[in-house]
């Protein structure tokens, strides 16, 4: 009898032990399958746990929107970045039309990192483009290195601006959003001056109309023409000298190309401010207007950054 209760006992203890191993065995084969689960899950929605991990873990900075703009010009590129309403980072780089998506990206996202700014915090990318061969390749550059498609600024977008010029497709993206810009920060009627490869004179009237203006070839280009055709004139650089008599063949030169750029654009200024009115403002922008603008008598303001503004309104505008 006493033998039989042991082997009893030894039965009970042992299906008790199968029984919590069982258990045991359970539990670990639901925790591996929940582990591979949200492996796969991870794996699959990697930017949605990027995300919520910057949100827990970051600095309270780092999961705030921010907009990235770009300006293509055909001498140079500019780029910019917005949280808010500030303007926290810029650069400029050459215009290369044979630089691949990935040659932008890398650089764009090296930009980033010198600026110690993540990149995952864009949350929109908006363009201007002069330059349409290269519009293919910022909008790949910006759905590979930045998940965003981009928007291209053009005179179909519902910006509040009317555009009386013909035909409205004609009028380069930057102009639009350069009139976008002073229209908000100077008021209308008012005129911007883009001094780029092309210098730029664009009109907006007392009713916020963008009538058209004046396109003249940019103090840098008409210097590159006076080189290349008189072989006997040395290439100077482009800045102010020190009296308009030059007194050597690279004076008389800095100063026909310094002093003339200036008549020249206040000539065409004082003709245009006739049209609309004394109280017309003058806005300069581009990357020569802080060498041209001292030397003009009808330039009120120098505004560096008017065209990434622009995209900026022009965001704020198409997203509301």
């Amino acid at each position: 009898m006493k033998a039989c209760l042991c082997r009893a006992r030894r039965w009970k203890s042992e299906k008790v032990k199968r029984w919590k191993s069982n258990e045991l065995f359970n539990y670990f084969s639901t925790f591996l399958l929940f582990s591979y689960f949200n492996l796969f899950t991870l794996a699959l929605f990697h930017d949605s746990f990027l995300s919520l991990l910057n949100f827990f873990t970051l600095s309270p900075f780092h999961f705030r929107n921010m907009l990235l703009v770009i300006d293509i010009g055909n001498t140079n590129t500019s780029l910019g970045v917005y949280r808010q309403k500030n303007l926290i980072a810029h650069w400029r780089m050459n215009t290369a039309r044979d630089r691949t998506i990935d040659e932008v990206g890398v650089l764009s996202r090296q930009m980033f990192s010198l600026a110690e700014i993540d990149f995952r915090e864009i949350s929109a990318v908006v363009i201007a483009s002069v330059v349409p061969p290269l519009n293919y390749t910022f909008q790949k550059m910006s759905e590979s290195y930045f998940r965003h498609t981009a928007i291209f600024v053009d005179n179909k977008l519902d910006l509040g601006l009317k555009i009386l010029y013909h035909p409205p497709e004609d009028v380069g993206a930057d102009r639009i959003v350069d009139a976008v810009a002073a229209i908000e920060r100077y008021g209308a009627p008012c005129i911007v001056v883009d001094f780029g490869t092309a210098t730029t004179f664009d009109a907006i009237n007392s009713k916020s109309e963008y009538l058209g203006g004046v396109i003249t070839p940019g103090i840098t280009i008409s210097s590159d023409a006076l080189f290349a055709k008189a072989a006997k004139l040395p290439r100077v650089e482009i800045k102010k000298p020190e009296r308009v008599i030059g007194a050597s063949t690279v004076g008389s030169i800095q100063s026909g190309l310094y002093y003339g750029y200036a008549g020249l654009v206040d000539g065409i200024l004082r003709r245009m401010i006739e049209e609309l009115g004394e109280k017309t403002h003058v806005v300069a922008t581009g990357g020569l207007a802080p060498l041209i603008s001292p030397a003009s008598e009808l330039i009120d303001t120098v505004d560096d950054n008017l065209t990434l503004e622009g995209l900026r309104l022009v965001y704020e505008k198409v997203k509301n």
